[in-house]
């Protein structure tokens, strides 16, 4: 079982890597991204969206983390 599990694991990895190879090699445009007036040097394009998606998977798990302590905050003021 471990063996199936492990090759499981190497097919899932290997798929990722081949995706994330293709997705940048078909994302070679250059861009240039303007926000509250501050332009960015010009960039293939996979990498701002390659930084926004690992910004949000860091964001979004913290925002839950402060939403949890916040209710178990409120639910221990109540119980005191």
């Amino acid at each position: 079982m471990r063996m199936f599990t492990r090759v499981i694991a190497a097919v899932v990895a290997l798929a990722l890597i081949v995706s994330t190879i293709v997705f940048i090699l078909e994302n070679q445009q250059k861009v240039s991204l303007v926000f509250l007036g501050w332009s960015s040097p010009e960039l293939f394009l996979a990498i701002p969206i390659i930084v926004a998606l690992l910004a949000g998977m860091l964001i979004g798990p913290l925002l839950g983390w402060v939403v949890v302590l916040r209710k178990k905050r409120k639910l221990d003021r109540r119980s005191i």
